[in-house]
């Protein structure tokens, strides 16, 4: 499948209630990260989705028309359009996941590079109206002589259909390194589940 962005077509106008990413997001509760529900549940219902975090403000899945593998989607629970509109603490929240989701990725597919992209508008090639970050794993191509292939960048050029046998084995292989990352780092005192400190005034 080929998907690219037109600048000349007019705005996505997806209503919050037609939201493919609002629909995951209802469809997946919430669960412990340290302790992720196994066999993960697939409700019927949903559009076809592979969680592999899901916390009362965030939900992060595999994208179904990914770059390469391991391609993963982060975005609020709640609708929120473009970055701007997301709240103080749902921005806190996202970097902390980012962190968390890229060191889970680099884990599970042993890719060490990776791109982290956020869009905002039709113009920035934003397609769902739903803020999201995309986590694009980069493997190194040179290193098998293809020369001249590159990435693409931005959502743009050759997207392949996720498989689903793979999608369900990575999903489940991401839960498991995002569970064992935030083992290590409660046992260390860090975490991102912890909650800052209160300021002095």
């Amino acid at each position: 499948m080929h998907t690219s962005f037109d600048p000349s077509l007019p705005p996505p106008t997806i209503r919050e209630e037609d939201c493919p990413f609002c629909a995951i997001a209802a469809a997946h509760p919430p669960f412990d990260p340290i302790d992720p529900p196994h066999p993960f549940p697939s409700p019927p219902s949903a559009p076809t989705s592979y969680v592999v975090l899901s916390t009362p403000a965030l939900i992060a899945f595999l994208d179904i028309l990914p770059l390469s593998h391991g391609h993963l989607l982060l975005c609020t629970r709640a609708h929120r359009p473009k970055l701007t509109d997301v709240t103080g603490p749902e921005a806190r929240d996202l970097g902390g996941c980012i962190r968390l989701l890229s060191a889970a990725l680099v884990r599970a597919t042993g890719i060490a590079d990776w791109n982290v992209v956020q869009n905002n508008g039709a113009a920035a090639a934003q397609v769902v109206p739903h803020m999201h970050y995309h986590l694009i794993p980069r493997p190194e191509i040179r290193a098998s002589g293809r020369y001249r292939e590159s990435f693409t960048m931005f959502g743009r050029g050759q997207r392949e259909e996720l498989d689903e046998d793979e999608a369900e084995q990575l999903a489940e292989e991401l839960r498991q390194q995002i569970a064992d990352i935030l083992r290590e780092e409660q046992e260390d005192g860090e975490s991102f589940l912890n909650k800052p400190p209160k300021q002095k005034l």
